[in-house]
This record gives structure tokens, C-alpha cells and sequence, in this order.
């Protein structure tokens, strides 16, 4: 294979328009499994100026109040001024009904709740066993947001997106060429002294953390649009559920099957499916059976087993593949009755996925390392 020259990754704040989606979605997951472990949702989130939207279908034991969830969520990402034409307590609109049950019938007895592809990636290129391109982009991100919530930087405002162009030599990478970082503010202060205070408070610290030097300043472009931008969030750009796919999973470092995360209840293999296959990837790596792993897997609507399973190690193997296939099977039961038991995964842990990625960062039972 081509040996990689460099390659460049995106991630996007918190308070992005999607992610404000994706996290009130997933905070509709978790309210649901937390009163009833078997619960299905299939919810979307659209936010623009001054509304939301909630849609999709949900089968709980317990009635949920939508309403709360949202103005909750959206609070927490700080957007609580009118300034921002979006706030927590923008009208909101609910279209949410029962899951249908020509679908129900075959989740009930085990079955996947969607078909697809699924795809699971490591690398050994960084500690959390995920790209550098995108790890640096989602770190980026969250310090930016860490920096406005923390008022180090309390010129920022909600919203914001990262860019990081990282160069390789034989495979590896050995320096950040690029970094771009788009973000609102008072503009009460120039794009210039934005910039030199990202500069500091943000580059700086986030590319030490991971042993890589800083561009020069002249290498970071700072809010690229003619350097103005007041007003962020859905009052600036529509957000809706399930838009930051490759955001969510691997930087388009590796193949992704087309199906988002936010919004859907662990039967739907979507996310199910994709969890495990970075767990195995993840796992196969950090045993040193290969510098890079891909694991992909199919569903069928309504079956148990998966359709189709493969290992993909680009020519970076240390063993042979017959050893790492029979590593990487033993692992986890890929049938949606095993996803769901090993991963344990019938509970409340999705509305902190909705920021930053899915994957490379601690607390997530597909993230564990087996001794």
C-alpha cells in the first residue's frame, strides 16, 4: 500500500449545531433505558433559530417528558443569552411515537433492530489507539470548550469546529503542519488577539500533551471567513441528529458502513455493531498482534447472528491472521444477545458519547483492554 505523506481529520465543540442534536437524542436514550432497560428509541433532533424538533419513535415503560431533556441538554451547553437566537427555552415540538411493531417482533426475539455494515478501526499510533489527525481535532474542541466554560477565555461562545493537518513519514506521524480552528466571540476583541489567545491556551497545551510541537502561529487559521464571527450555533447553521458520522468514528481514517450513532437504543447494531467491532480492532492491537486492525461486520434486520465478519490488518500483522481470527473471535459473542450482554450496554451511558467521539476515550465498555 501507498505509504501515507499526511493526512488531515476535523472534529466540531459541543455546542455545534449537530452536536447539540446528537446529545438531546442521546439524553432521550438515556432517560429511557434508565427506567426500563429494554427500551427502544429511535429519536432525531433538528435545531435552528430560536426551535427544536424532536421525532422518531420510542417504547418505554415509563412516560418521558421530552421537554425537559431538551431544555436540560441545551442548557448545559451554554446556550442561555437571547443574543444567540437559541436558548433552553426555545419552542420546542414533539412528533414521537411507539416503535412499529413489524420491527419490534424481531428485536423481541434477539434479533438486530436494523441491517447494515459496521466498521471498528485501531492503530497503535497514539495511547487511545486512535489516529493522531483526530485525536489532536477532538482535543482541540474540548479544550476550546473547557476554556469558555472555565472563562480562561471568556470571550468564547457556544459552538466551534478544529481542522489539524498532521504530517507522516513511513506510516508515522512526525509533526502538525496545519491546525484550523473556527469558534464565536465578543467581537468586542480583534480576530488577531483570538487568535494569539487560542494560540496559547488552546495549540499549546494540547499538542504538548501528546510530545508534538506547535506550527508556527502563522500555521493556525483562526474563524477562516474573513476572521468575523459573532453568532454561532442554530441561529447560524441548521443542526440535525446523525450528521457527524466520520466526526463520531475515525477522522476517515477508516471505512465507515454509512449508519450514525445519536438517537437509537444499543439493538439497533448501528451503534451496537460498530462498538464491537472497535472493541475487537482496539483489542487485536493493544496485544501487539498488529499495528493496525480493522474489524467489519454485517447485519440482517430481525437475526441474531451477524451476516459477515472480517479482519482487515493492512500488512502491519506480527502473527499470522488464523492466530489473530481466533484472538479476536474469542473475544465478544457477535450476536446481538452477545453485544448487548458482553458489552453491557442496556444502560445510561450514551449522552456523553454525543461529544468528542465514540472512541479513544476512557469509561466506554467497547474501550476496555483485556488482560
Amino acid at each position: 500500500m501507498k505509504k501515507l505523506t499526511h493526512f488531515t481529520s476535523e472534529s466540531v465543540a459541543s455546542g455545534h449545531p449537530d452536536k447539540i442534536c446528537d446529545q438531546i437524542s442521546d439524553a432521550i436514550v438515556d432517560a429511557a433505558l434508565a427506567a426500563d432497560p429494554m427500551a427502544r428509541v429511535a429519536v432525531e433532533t433538528l435545531v435552528t433559530t430560536n426551535r427544536i424538533v424532536l421525532a422518531g419513535e420510542v417504547t418505554c415503560k415509563k412516560k418521558l417528558d421530552y421537554e425537559v431533556i431538551a431544555r436540560k441538554t441545551i442548557k448545559s451547553l451554554g446556550y442561555t443569552k437571547s443574543i444567540y437566537n437559541f436558548t433552553d427555552k426555545s419552542p420546542i415540538s414533539v412528533y414521537i411515537h411507539q416503535q412499529s411493531p413489524d420491527i419490534a417482533v424481531g428485536v423481541d426475539d434477539g434479533g438486530a433492530g436494523d441491517q447494515g455494515m459496521m466498521f471498528g478501526y485501531a492503530t497503535n499510533e497514539t495511547p487511545e489507539y486512535m489516529p493522531l489527525p483526530l485525536v489532536l481535532a477532538h482535543r482541540l474542541v474540548e479544550r476550546m470548550d473547557e476554556a469558555r466554560e472555565k472563562k480562561i477565555l471568556p470571550f468564547l461562545r457556544p459552538d466551534g469546529k478544529s481542522e489539524v493537518k498532521v504530517i507522516y513519514e513511513n506510516d508515522k506521524p512526525v509533526a502538525v503542519d496545519r491546525i484550523v480552528l473556527a469558534v464565536p466571540y465578543d467581537t468586542t476583541m480583534t480576530n488577531e488577539k483570538l487568535k494569539v489567545a487560542l494560540y496559547e491556551k488552546v495549540v499549546k497545551p494540547v499538542l504538548k500533551k501528546y510530545n508534538m510541537k506547535a506550527p508556527p502561529i502563522e500555521n493556525v487559521i483562526v474563524n477562516g471567513s474573513k476572521g468575523k464571527w459573532a453568532i454561532g450555533g442554530p441561529a447560524s447553521d441548521t443542526g440535525v441528529t446523525g450528521r457527524k458520522i466520520i466526526v463520531d468514528t475515525y477522522g476517515a481514517f477508516a471505512r465507515h458502513g454509512g449508519g450514525a450513532f445519536s438517537g437509537k437504543d444499543p439493538t439497533k447494531v448501528d451503534r451496537s455493531g460498530a462498538y464491537a467491532a472497535r472493541y475487537i480492532a482496539k483489542n487485536i492491537v493493544a496485544k501487539g498482534l498488529a499495528d493496525r486492525a480493522e474489524v467489519r461486520v454485517a447485519y440482517v434486520i430481525g437475526q441474531r447472528e451477524p451476516l459477515a465478519k472480517a479482519i482487515e490488518t493492512f500488512g502491519t500483522e506480527k502473527k499470522p491472521l488464523a492466530d489473530i481470527e481466533a484472538f479476536a473471535w474469542s473475544l465478544l459473542d457477535l450476536s446481538m444477545p452477545g453485544i448487548l450482554k458482553g458489552l453491557n450496554l442496556r444502560r445510561p451511558i450514551y449522552r456523553e458519547t454525543a461529544r468528542y467521539g465514540h472512541f479513544g476515550r476512557t469509561g466506554f465498555p467497547w474501550e476496555k483492554i483485556v488482560s
